[in-house]
């Protein structure tokens, strides 16, 4: 028995022993073959159980296998797996290779997505490394410059404000030129909601840090899935999600400090009342009148102002007065990591910019979570959620005495601060001391706030019903409330005559949007031979926008700010409307021989907005390619890596009308001692349908020795029809106008991107150049003349917005009056060019358009070892920009205004040659609306130059980190234009429809110099 029990113990200690010996401690690093580098968060695993660990920063790992005869896989994204016996091996170097499918360029392209090489529209991407940690607010002025044939442009330089974004020029006329939005699927909200100023921007709401990359549809093939909306272009952002692996923490913060891009120079004290007292004699007047009045009333007697010798000298620049250096803050943390099953990706990040405008800010609060997770082989689900909080401190509209801008207009005797009261100048008890309300007291005793919360979600579900066929559900929704509160203190009663006492105002806007998409996704390879890959499926999208505002006047004191203060609740509004879309949609994409491309879309909408007749469109496309570098005759040239040629056409279509555009409205009506009624106030049309482009497309794709050299060219054009335009009808109808389609515009134009990959050893260098043309007509408006702007005019035969009037002809050398072009007919027909000094002799001709002729921008981007350099710069060329403030800052002495330092340059004697005509005051010499306040816009912009240094592995290790990187930015740092105002890139923000290229006192584009700090762990 002892015996017995004696060999059981030796038996199982031999057991265990052996077992012991089995097990064995494996170690070694996993680098990339392209470079050697060592590759982190590698998943290393040992097949058939659960055990795994993944490599360090430096590629190392270290994991225990129980035998011999264990398996180990090596698995990470972007390279091809490989699996490894561990037999009597204690270390195990492994080499990855590159996956080329999976490193293949991959696209968005709506309810899919895509391979680059087998896209058969056009489709323009920006990655998330291109926009990382740029000191803007909004995504769409990150991507300024990055986009062939994508004209983008900020109004002026107050934060949070609108911005124009245009796609292969303008295919409406007054049904909105501003593209569809997509985030994550969601058709957002991106249209303007304010009611107290100038537009703002929704999509500001946006933390573009979040974003992994931007698709942009522009051609009918590509944009065609999203039918009757995409006429003006689709955008996709998608944004960031989860990756399998180790858990990855990343900080980025950046500061830095703004200014304006540029100045303009207006007259001192001595040069203004040298000019003014000529003005005022050459027109009749005596020399000695009162130029702001101050010099009659602010001291009691007389002041010396002219006389720099006196105490009372005064030489203000008032631009300095608005004009400030700005800041701007920003830190973003994200989260992201997974396993297999479920992956995530969290964000959170605050940022925090004050404009170069004096009292403009932007601050922004958000948040974002996104999880996938794997439910089983078949079943995968997952959620979107983001929320922001955005406060917008703003400013009246360029239109506004109150505007900070207008404060130039202002005379430079006028001093900032009444020696009487110690408050800003203004006006007390009937003495004026400056000529114009002054901006500074609403700056002082105005408030302009908009608050918004966003949130940006959907939820999915996707079943793979067979290898090749999957069905996916997504629900989605964006919901927008913004708060707007504006309260004057009744020192700016002088601007708002009903604020004597105090006025407060206040909106409150909803806007709620859901959509669902419910669609089939095929793929299917037969044979290597043919590639099949359809989509189908149907959506449907609801909006609905809840609106109410109120004013309260007499206030106590500017304490008291609250509605509830105010003695007298003087109006109150509130409105609700809505809208929806029904869809269905499919698309197919075949491919035979890997070479022969075809592609065909179809969508049918169905549409609230439209009259009951004509609810339904079908915008189809067609598109075929060719990928001639996969032909025999062409493989044999190794010179050539890629060529493909491509061709479409599709329809896609504009519902960018108001929610009720087509049906018959009453309003409220109040009668004799306020008896409530009712009213028509609009005429139905149930014929109204969706505007309709034509769009044609044709590119040739090609790359040079292995890629090294690539491009893309396009020619396209487009045609718009069955414009949605207001016209009038008979009076006896008793409405003056009703919303009907009539009406044809064209774009066309040319798209060109050449990228290059110019690296040698250590050196990495990419550099890529974009150009588009874009020539934009309107063909037909049924001999309608639509009027905006200044001077802009939507007229057959010529482009959207261009400018009409008379044509300045310069001064008169023997008389000093300013002269026009007129135009005299003779009995042959032919045309004699004259001269007339009376503006209403002038024929109204075209003198310019705000479109440009071309746009474009050049990349480079370095990095040697662990210094990385890049620079864009953006270029705008052969538009023009009128402007409307002309005719009150460069106006030759005909008003109190404060004039630009060349007015100097005016006619005083005869025989002068100049272009300022002879000062009078009141003359109107020169000061009607013209050609001479029209210039060339054209400006070459370093929009983003960034040098960053990303420390080595040895120090990072140290440091118990898995990134270190330091960088400085620089955003609108260099302005290349002959345009002599603040700024070439401008479009006043108070006036809307064809007007366009307008400057009116609009604030410059800030130039931002910011140092940052990017770390992970």
């Amino acid at each position: 028995m002892k015996k017995l029990l004696l060999m059981s113990f030796l038996l199982v200690i031999g057991i265990l022993f052996q077992s012991n010996a089995q097990e064995r401690k494996v170690t070694g690093k996993i680098t990339s073959a392209a470079d050697g580098s060592g590759l982190p968060s590698v998943t290393v695993q040992v097949v058939g159980t659960t055990k795994g660990t993944q490599s360090d920063a430096s590629g190392n790992f270290t994991i225990t296998v129980p035998s011999s005869k264990s398996v180990l896989s090596f698995r990470f994204v972007g390279f091809l797996s490989q699996e490894i016996t561990v037999g009597g091996q204690s270390t195990i170097n492994v080499v990855l290779k590159e996956d080329s499918k999976a490193l293949e360029e991959v696209l968005v392209v709506g309810y899919g997505t895509q391979a680059k090489r087998d896209l058969t529209g056009n489709v323009a991407q920006i990655s998330s490394k291109a926009i990382e940690g740029l000191p803007v607010v909004s995504t769409e002025q990150a991507i300024q410059g990055r986009a062939a044939g994508v004209f983008i442009e900020s109004g002026n330089g107050k934060v949070g404000q609108g911005v124009k974004i245009r796609i292969r020029g303008s295919s409406s006329v007054s049904a909105g030129n501003n593209p569809l939005y997509v985030v994550d699927g969601i058709p957002i909200t991106s249209t303007d909601q304010s009611s107290t100023g100038g537009p703002t921007n929704p999509i500001a709401d946006i933390n573009f840090n979040d974003i992994e990359s931007i698709d942009v549809l522009k051609d009918a093939a590509a944009s065609a899935i999203y039918g009757s909306r995409a006429s003006n272009g689709v955008v996709l952002i998608t944004t960031k999600r989860g990756k399998a692996g180790k858990t990855n923490v990343n900080i980025n913060y950046f500061s830095g400090s703004s200014e304006a891009t540029g100045h303009r120079e207006f007259l001192n004290t001595a040069q203004y009342v040298e000019l003014f007292t000529e003005a005022r004699v050459n027109n009749g007047y005596s020399a000695s009148g009162g130029y702001t009045r101050f010099d009659r009333y602010a001291l009691g007697e007389r002041a010396r102002w002219q006389d720099p010798n006196s105490a009372n000298y005064t030489s203000t620049n008032w631009e300095k007065q608005v004009l400030r250096t700005g800041k701007i803050n920003q830190f973003d943390l994200s989260i992201t990591g997974g396993n297999d099953k479920t992956k995530f990706y969290a964000s959170g990040s605050y940022s925090k910019q004050d404009g170069i405008i004096v009292k403009n800010s932007f601050e922004r609060i958000s948040s974002r979570l996104n999880v996938d997770h794997k439910a089983s082989d078949k079943v995968s689900l997952g959620i979107n959620f983001s929320m922001a909080r955005t406060y917008n401190t703003r400013l009246s509209n360029d239109n506004a005495f109150s505007t900070p801008m207008q404060i130039i207009a202002l005379a430079p005797l006028s001093p900032v601060i009444d020696p009487r009261t110690g408050e800003y100048t203004d006006s007390y008890n009937g003495a004026v001391v400056t000529q114009y309300y002054n901006p500074l007291l609403s700056i002082k005793y105005t408030d302009n706030n908009t608050e918004v919360y966003r949130s940006i979600g959907n939820v999915y579900g996707q079943w793979n019903i067979l290898p090749s066929l999957s069905f996916r559900s997504e629900y989605g929704y964006d919901m927008l409330f913004q708060n707007e509160e504006q309260y004057y203190g009744k020192e700016t009663a002088r601007n708002n005559t009903t604020a004597v006492n105090g006025e407060a105002y206040k909106t409150n806007t909803l806007m709620f949007n859901y959509s669902t998409n419910n669609f089939f996704t095929f793929n299917k390879n037969i044979n290597d031979l043919h590639d099949i890959q359809a989509v189908g499926g149907m959506s449907y999208q609801q909006s609905k926008r809840n609106y109410m505002d109120a004013t309260a006047r007499s206030f106590p004191s500017n304490s008291y700010k609250m509605l509830i203060s105010g003695a007298t609740k003087a109006d109150a509004n509130s409105t609700e409307t809505f809208y929806s879309f029904l869809s269905y949609f499919g698309r197919l994409n075949y491919k035979f021989s890997n070479k022969y491309l075809f592609g065909f879309t179809g969508r049918v909408d169905a549409s609230s907005r439209f009259g009951t007749n004509n609810r339904y469109g079908f915008f189809p496309s067609a598109s075929l390619g060719w990928l001639v570098s996969e032909e025999e005759f062409i493989k044999d040239i190794p010179q050539i890596s890629y060529l493909k040629l491509r061709a479409s056409y599709g329809l896609t279509g504009n519902a960018e009308i108001s929610n009720n555009a087509a049906n018959g409205l009453y309003s409220a009506a109040f009668g004799y001692v306020g008896t409530p009624g009712q009213r028509p106030v609009q005429l139905a049309n149930p014929d109204l349908k969706w505007e309709k482009t034509a769009q044609t497309d044709v590119g040739v794709e090609f790359g040079f020795f292995n890629n090294r050299i690539s491009a893309e060219v396009d020619y396209y054009f487009k045609k718009t029809t069955d414009l949605l335009l207001n016209v009038n009808v008979p009076g006896t109808s008793g409405y003056s106008s009703l919303l009907k389609n009539v009406g044809e515009l064209e774009n066309k134009g040319w798209e060109f991107v050449l990228r290059t990959d110019n690296s040698f050893g250590d050196l990495k260098w990419k550099a890529s150049i974009n150009a588009a043309t874009n020539a934009n007509k309107i063909l037909n408006l049924q001999g309608q003349v639509i009027t905006g702007g200044f001077l802009n005019r939507a007229v057959e035969g010529q482009p959207l917005g261009v400018f009409v009037g008379p044509e300045y002809a310069g001064v008169d050398p023997a008389n000093g009056d300013a002269l026009y072009y007129k135009n005299t007919k003779n009995a042959d027909g032919s045309v004699d060019r004259a001269t007339t000094n009376d503006v209403n002799q002038a024929e109204y001709v075209v003198i310019g358009n705000p479109n440009p002729k071309w746009i474009g921008g050049f990349t480079n981007e370095f990095s040697y070892k662990g210094v990385d350099f890049s620079f864009t710069f953006q270029g705008v060329y052969g538009n023009s920009v009128y402007n409307g403030a002309g005719k009150f800052m460069s106006a030759n002495g005909d008003f109190y205004d404060n004039q630009t330092i060349d007015q100097l340059n005016r006619w005083k004697k005869p025989g002068d040659i100049t272009n300022v005509p002879q000062a009078r005051y009141l003359g109107g010499n020169g000061t009607s609306e013209s050609s001479r306040y029209l210039q060339d816009a054209s400006y070459t912009r370093l929009k983003t130059i960034t040098l960053g240094y990303t420390f080595p592995s040895s120090v990072v290790n140290k440091l118990k980190l898995s990134k270190l990187r330091v960088y400085a930015t620089a955003n609108n740092l260099l302005t290349f234009t002959k345009y002599t105002g603040w700024d070439p890139e401008v479009n006043t923000d108070y006036l809307g429809g064809v007007a366009a290229g307008n400057d009116f006192y609009s604030a410059p584009q800030p130039k931002t110099i910011t140092v940052g700090l990017n770390l992970g762990f």
